[in-house]
């Protein structure tokens, strides 16, 4: 065949973009909010490697450029559904995207939901020191975000006169 043509039929090649997408987005979805939000050098590698060995279930034998064109075409139509579906039913965006997690309340960390979204207590305090709370009795609430984002509220000043120290950054 031409080069700009497909080697496998476009059905095939539709199906196996999409077989692909929906498993990445399951795998994502178990993983966690935490390995989602804090990519370290060892996570890159892991999803480099992914992406190449996805990227040949993918396509097959077919190195066409309409048939990549119409494997990306897929991939990214399928994310607009789904996309689509999460903004229009808050039960499949949380079936997609997942719910916050608590982690600390009223000063006390909740040992449950660290062990749940497996985040270290060093990761915990690393995050809250980053965001200026260097005590952990200082803190009202920390919560994990769906993104992986941890959002952090303290306590309000001693005199009363201010309001809550609050803030977030990606973990």
């Amino acid at each position: 065949m031409h080069w700009w043509l497909p080697d496998i039929s476009i059905a095939e090649k539709i199906i196996r973009a999409l077989v692909v997408y929906v498993f990445l987005l399951a795998v994502f979805r178990l993983i966690g909010k935490r390995q989602v939000g804090q990519m370290t050098p060892f996570d890159l590698i892991v999803l480099l490697i992914i992406s190449n060995v996805l990227q040949n279930a993918m396509i097959g034998p077919d190195n066409s450029v309409i048939g990549g064109l119409i494997g990306a075409t897929t991939i990214l139509a399928a994310n607009w559904m789904v996309s689509r579906m999460a903004y229009s039913s808050h039960r499949t965006e949380r079936i997609i995207e997942g719910v916050p997690t608590l982690l600390v309340h009223h000063g006390r960390v909740i040992e449950a939901n660290l062990r749940r979204e497996n985040f270290s207590h060093e990761d915990l305090l690393s995050s809250l020191r980053s965001q200026g709370f260097f005590d952990i009795t200082e803190v009202r609430a920390a919560i994990l975000e769906p993104s992986g984002r941890l959002s952090v509220m303290g306590f309000e000043s001693k005199k009363g006169s201010g309001p809550n120290r609050s803030s977030g950054s990606e973990v």
